[in-house]
C-alpha cells in the first residue's frame, strides 16, 4: 500500500548523500523513491528471486534510475560490497535481525523493518548506538515473511485445519492438548474488560502491550468456515487475534457490541477454554485494561546481539538477537 511505503520511508528518514540498502526489491518502486530522497547518495536493493530482481532492474532502467544497484541474492546476507550503510530498510517480514546486517550498518545508522514477534508484525524504526539498536517508533503492518527464517510455527487445532495457532519457537505450546481442549464442544468462558472502543478506533495496542511482559502471547487464526460452523466464540479479528496459551488452555481477545455507549459501543473482553479458563481470561483482561490506561503508549524496544547483556525490561531471546521491551 502506498501509505505503508510512505510510513516506512518516513521512519527511515533518508537524507541527501545517504547510502541505503533495501532488502526486498519488489517492483523497484521503493528503490526509485529512495534514490530521489538520497539524491547524491546510493541505493542498493537485493532480492532472492531472479525474476523479481530482473523486473526491478528493467523498470528502474526504463525510468532513468540506472544508478540504483540491483542484486539477486538472499536478503539475509545483505550487500557487503557497498557497505557500510546509513540506512537499511526491509520490505519483507523479519523474525530475527541477522548479525550480518549489524556489520553493514553504520553506527548512528537507521534500520527499519517489519519485525515479527509473538504473532504480530510491527514496522520498527531503530537507530544503532554501538552494540544496541534503540527504537523511536513502531507501526502496525503486515508483510510476507523473509525466506530462510523458521522461528515461527503454525499448528492446526482441528482436523479441518480451520482453526490455527501461530507461535514462536521459544514458546511452550502443546498443539495436541490445545486441539483436544478446543474440540470438546463446551462453550467458552467469557469475561468482559472495562474497555470500550468506537467503530473505527484501533485496539491493536492490546497485543503490543501484552507482549511486553507475557511470554504466553501468540496469534489465533479462525477461518470463515470455522465461524460458520460456530466451532468457538468469534475472536475480535478472526484471522489475527492475540491469544494467551498455557498448557492446554486458551484465552483470546473478543469484541462485543453493546448499545449502552453512543461513542464507544463495543466492549473488549476475553473468551477462554480449558480447566484454567478463568485464570487465563483474567490475565488477558488485565492486559486489555493496562492498554486502556494509556491507549497511545508505545514500548521502547532495545535490541542487542545474542549473547550480549540486556537492558532492564522484558526480554525475548532469538538466535541472533535479544529484544527488550519496556513501557
Amino acid at each position: 500500500m502506498p501509505s505503508v511505503v510512505a510510513m516506512m520511508l518516513d521512519q527511515l528518514d533518508p537524507r541527501a548523500g545517504d547510502d541505503i540498502l533495501e532488502i526486498g526489491a519488489g517492483t523497484g518502486y521503493n528503490a526509485a523513491l529512495l534514490a530521489e530522497l538520497v539524491d547524491r547518495g546510493s541505493v542498493t536493493t537485493v532480492d532472492i528471486y531472479s525474476d523479481v530482481a530482473l523486473h526491478a532492474r528493467t523498470r528502474l532502467n526504463a525510468t532513468r534510475y540506472e544508478h540504483v544497484t540491483v542484486i539477486e541474492r538472499d536478503g539475509l546476507l545483505g550487500a557487503p560490497e557497498n557497505a557500510p550503510y546509513d540506512g537499511i530498510i526491509a520490505t519483507v517480514g523479519v523474525w530475527d535481525i541477522p548479525t550480518i546486517w549489524w556489520n553493514q550498518l553504520k553506527d548512528g545508522g537507521r534500520l527499519v523493518l517489519p519485525l515479527r514477534w509473538r504473532g504480530q508484525t510491527r514496522s520498527v524504526a531503530l537507530t544503532r548506538n554501538g552494540d544496541q539498536l534503540v527504537s523511536d517508533g513502531m507501526e502496525l503492518c503486515g508483510f510476507v515473511p523473509i525466506i530462510g527464517q523458521h522461528g515461527e510455527k503454525t499448528s492446526p487445532l482441528n482436523t479441518d485445519d480451520t482453526i490455527r495457532v501461530h507461535y514462536d519457537q521459544d514458546q511452550d505450546v502443546d498443539p495436541d492438548g490445545l486441539a483436544a481442549t478446543v474440540q470438546t464442544g463446551k462453550p467458552a468462558l467469557e469475561m468482559p474488560s472495562a474497555q470500550r472502543v468506537g467503530g473505527e478506533e484501533p485496539f491493536d495496542g492490546v497485543w503490543l502491550r501484552a507482549t511486553a511482559g507475557d511470554d504466553r502471547v501468540c496469534r489465533l487464526e479462525v477461518t470463515p468456515q470455522a465461524l460458520e460452523q460456530e466451532l468457538l466464540r468469534r475472536p475480535a479479528i478472526p484471522v489475527r487475534s492475540p491469544a494467551i496459551v498455557e498448557d492446554n488452555f486458551l484465552a483470546y481477545l473478543t469484541i462485543t457490541r453493546e448499545g449502552t455507549h453512543a461513542e464507544r459501543p463495543f466492549r473488549l473482553g476475553a473468551a477462554a477454554y480449558g480447566p484454567q479458563a478463568e485464570e487465563l481470561a483474567r490475565d488477558l483482561v488485565a492486559h486489555i485494561d493496562a492498554w486502556g490506561s494509556d491507549r497511545l503508549a508505545v514500548p521502547r524496544m532495545t535490541v542487542a546481539p545474542a549473547g550480549c547483556a540486556s537492558t532492564a525490561g522484558h526480554v525475548i531471546a532469538k538466535p541472533e538477537s535479544r529484544i527488550t521491551l519496556t513501557y
